[in-house]
């Protein structure tokens, strides 16, 4: 069966999920409380470039002894460089019976940063199955528009792009008055649904279940708050018709994978849910405790000392085989991770490529 076939399936068995969803055979009133267990389906592996991220380093590859095995980084040379920014983006590939499934997932911020590091890395964008946004924050979206446009000749006419609910929300940030605006409210922009569908390349898609992206990549639906400590941000904003309300950002999706043999990739990108709800949502959909790695973006960054505490107390509970903060996880969290699990922990740098799975 050639794979052009197996994304037709794919696709189709996507749209009767949906329509399934959209009948209410699946989704109740209150969606963060209705999920049932879904099986999803077993990789052989999951490779994870990530194309951006807050942090670079170019020499972490000749590390003695070496970094993980699993992980392998960008070098640049004389005549190259590698783009590092406040943003978060990745090319991810799952692997199926010897058959590979990539799509992007987040966007970055600056286009000529990313899209160089997307040349250097060698990204086979002729190869994209799906394109997914985590959650509508400009480092995650700012550069989809413009991405779309200049690779409107490598990325196939109808590839779906999968959103979670207010993915297209206008958001503020509370910042001290005075620094930005004299009010204190920050107009973190919009991504516009209109300029997306009038380039007419992608479909757009909205999910609030668990909901396969490709072969064995799941978007994690609208993700369940259960901690009594992970309440959101209360200087974020959303405007909801002519107010602005406080943005918990309830269609937030992260990924999460089934290693065969290792147990879940629950991946992130910036875990407004918290990363302990988001990854306690993955082990209740899938039906696995198991957890192999946890990694992505823990928007723990100027969080109270006994947030990151908690956080880093319940994460270190579930024994995973790793954990990758990156993004907005900010420095205190990171070296306390680094302090409390120092075996399974591995720092991100920009262009670092994971290998999970055989």
């Amino acid at each position: 069966m050639s794979k052009e076939i197996d994304r037709r399936e794919f696709l189709k068995m996507s749209a009767v999920t949906g329509a399934a969803l959209m009948a209410g055979n699946l989704l109740t009133e209150e969606p963060s409380l209705a999920h049932a267990s879904v099986k999803i389906e077993e990789v052989d592996k999951v490779v994870i470039t990530v194309i951006t991220d807050n942090y670079y380093d170019c020499l972490r590859w000749n590390l003695y002894p070496p970094d993980f095995g699993m992980v392998k980084r960008y070098m640049i040379g004389p005549g190259s460089s590698f783009h590092a920014e406040h943003g978060l983006s990745y090319y991810i590939e799952t692997w199926i019976g010897g058959k590979s499934f990539a799509f992007l997932f987040d966007y970055g911020l600056d286009f000529h940063g990313v899209t160089k590091n997307m040349e250097l890395l060698r990204l086979d964008l002729e190869k994209l199955e799906a394109l997914g946004l985590s959650h509508g924050h400009f480092d995650h979206w700012g550069n989809l528009t413009a991405i779309l446009k200049h690779y409107k000749n490598r990325i196939r006419k109808g590839t779906p792009l999968y959103v979670g609910e207010e993915a297209f929300g206008h958001r503020f940030a509370n910042l001290p008055a005075g620094r930005y605006d004299p009010s204190g409210m920050m107009d973190l922009g919009q991504l516009k649904r209109e300029e997306i569908e009038a380039l007419d390349l992608v479909r757009i898609i909205e999910v609030k279940d668990p909901t396969p992206i490709v072969p064995g990549a799941y978007l994690t639906g609208n993700i369940e708050r259960v901690t009594e400590y992970e309440k959101g941000s209360p200087i974020l904003f959303i405007k909801r018709g002519d107010k602005l309300e406080l943005d918990l950002f309830p269609g937030e999706q992260s990924l999460v994978f089934n290693v065969k043999g290792k147990g879940l990739v629950v991946l992130s990108s910036c875990a407004h849910a918290g990363i302990v709800n988001t990854v306690k949502h993955a082990k209740k959909v899938s039906g696995i405790d198991k957890v192999h790695v946890v990694i992505g973006g823990f928007h723990l960054i100027g969080a109270p000392p006994e947030k990151i505490k908690g956080t880093v107390e319940d994460i270190k509970a579930m024994n995973p085989d790793y954990v990758v903060p990156m993004h907005c996880t900010g420095w205190e969290a990171v070296t306390m991770f680094e302090k409390e699990m120092p075996k399974q922990f591995i720092i991100n740098t920009a262009g670092s490529r994971y290998t999970f799975g055989a």
